[in-house]
């Protein structure tokens, strides 16, 4: 984990809060950083580091088997909170790619869609033609599509980032249901 001396802090990437969506949805012990990094797209090195990120901030803690495992209400304080202001939706032009946010599952069933291009990740893969909605990190769309749960919550971490007061009031309730089972 890289800390300057002029500046110690230790600060969280966008890439952590994917790490830690995915961690969110594990039952049983977390699997190895290697099988995280194949399934998120990243490295096993930016899965360690961000670990280490998240522990620092409380967001998750070690188990006795040293396997990492979510705080589920510091983690919903976090997205609910601090993820849109830390991580801002960017946005930018029309591409093709895969819906996000209101245009996609669990918020497509929730809101009347309006008569404007929809959010969509930029990627080669992307039925969707719409307005570019950059995603938490550019390996977001790969990960999304090969886990359709974690496409949900990071869908809704979206709506969280870059939504209406009505979009960011029903993704927090689709959150809640979540991680309160």
């Amino acid at each position: 984990m890289y800390r300057s001396k002029s500046n110690p802090q230790i600060v969280l990437r966008p890439q952590d809060v994917v790490v830690l969506l995915r961690l969110s949805l594990q039952r049983g012990p977390a699997p190895t950083y290697a099988a995280l990094a194949e399934e998120l797209k990243l490295t096993a090195s930016e899965i360690h580091a961000g670990v280490e990120r998240a522990m620092a901030a409380q967001l998750l803690r070690k188990d006795a088997a040293g396997k990492p495992a979510v705080l589920l209400e510091p983690l919903r304080l976090f997205v609910l909170h601090g993820v849109r202001y830390c991580f801002p939706a960017t946005r930018g032009e029309m591409t093709r790619g895969v819906p996000t946010s209101y245009a996609a599952p669990p918020m497509l069933a929730l809101i009347v869609q309006p008569n404007e291009a929809p959010p969509v990740w930029p990627h080669k893969a992307g039925t969707v033609r719409g307005a570019a909605f950059y995603p938490l990190y550019p390996t977001v769309p790969d990960a999304a599509l090969a886990n359709p749960a974690l496409y949900e919550l990071l869908v809704l971490v979206d709506a969280i980032r870059g939504g209406s007061l009505r979009e960011r009031a029903l993704a927090i309730a689709e959150l809640d249901k979540r991680w309160s089972a």
